[in-house]
């Protein structure tokens, strides 16, 4: 049976939900390893419990967090080669994206970003071109190193007892190189407890039409579990932080369920949120581009629409 490697990421302690995913599009190619990069991995084990993979390799030495992709794509490109999987698989986030293209050049491996979906066959699907055409790709060379978007495939219950193997490695032993851009500090953006944005199954996005006043958008947001978005209007106005953006320049997400709030729709916008399960919006303006994208549209001003709909939710939930 064919064998996958998945690079696990995690952040304060716990694993992403996005592992997850990856973990069940591995299942469809075969069993699934595992790679964890981290000093304290049995929390993290625990939960891989609940994830669908039937190894697990443990990296002590070089923690995910505190260095970033040139060491841990050197490694997972020795084990790439000692091994011989079929594919390594990434979530596509910024810093997964760069140890998956590390790895391909030190492998000579083929690479596919920002899928959508996988086959057994390793057929990837990719929405390319702000959204506009979806292609299928095939690595034809070495492993198929492949990226994959966050909220691609529902998350399923499972439980697991991955054989857990250990490997330590020793700082010294890597070339220089590899080293050069170790972190040194890493300051977290406070986000106030909502979930990460390119994993929320729900996200809140606010744009121009909010003239900078965030409040009711993340009223919304807090009202039903979600993230909070910006356009890059709103970003490069200052009214909200720029790793909030979503957008071709920004993050790219899909959500069940995206709300755009006093955005207009502009295909930079569009871009990074069309791939979204269901897309509502609000907007004053009854020809604004984004309501040729949308589910369902709301004619009116945010500020008098968010917050009844914030309300009623609320009053649902008492």
């Amino acid at each position: 049976m064919s064998q996958v490697f998945i690079l696990v990421d995690h952040a304060g302690g716990h694993i992403t939900k996005a592992t997850s995913e990856l973990a069940l599009f591995g299942k469809r190619i075969g069993e699934v390893t595992a790679l964890i990069f981290s000093n304290e991995s049995s929390p993290l084990l625990e939960e891989l419990t609940t994830m669908a993979v039937d190894r697990a390799v443990v990296i002590e030495g070089i923690n995910f967090d505190s260095y970033s992709a040139a060491p841990v794509a050197r490694i997972v490109a020795n084990l790439i080669s000692e091994k011989s999987p079929s594919a390594f698989l990434v979530s596509s986030t910024v810093k997964g994206k760069e140890v998956a293209a590390r790895a391909a050049v030190l492998t000579n491996s083929g690479l596919i970003t920002d899928a959508i979906d996988l086959t057994s066959e390793l057929v990837a699907t990719q929405s390319i071109f702000g959204g506009s055409t979806t292609v299928h790709s095939q690595v034809t060379h070495g492993c198929a190193i492949v990226t994959l978007r966050s909220n691609s495939i529902e998350v399923e219950a499972t439980t697991s007892n991955p054989v857990v193997e250990t490997v330590v490695v020793s700082v010294d032993s890597l070339d220089p190189s590899a080293l050069l851009d170790q972190v040194i500090s890493l300051e977290a953006t406070v986000s106030g407890g909502r979930p990460e944005l390119t994993e929320a199954a729900i996200v809140v996005s606010g744009g121009r039409g909010t003239n900078g006043d965030f409040t009711p958008v993340e009223a919304l947001a807090d009202s039903l579990g979600a993230a909070v978005g910006a356009s890059r209007a709103a970003t490069d106005a200052g009214w909200y932080p720029h790793s909030h953006q979503v957008g071709q320049t920004g993050k790219t997400v899909s959500p069940q369920l995206y709300l755009a709030c006093g955005i207009s729709g502009a295909i930079q916008h569009r871009a990074g949120m069309q791939t979204s399960k269901m897309i509502i919006a609000v907007n004053k303006d009854a020809e604004a581009p984004i309501f040729d994208l949308v589910d369902f549209g709301v004619v009116g001003d945010l500020f008098a629409v968010l917050p009844q709909a914030t309300a009623g939710i609320l009053s649902k939930k008492s």
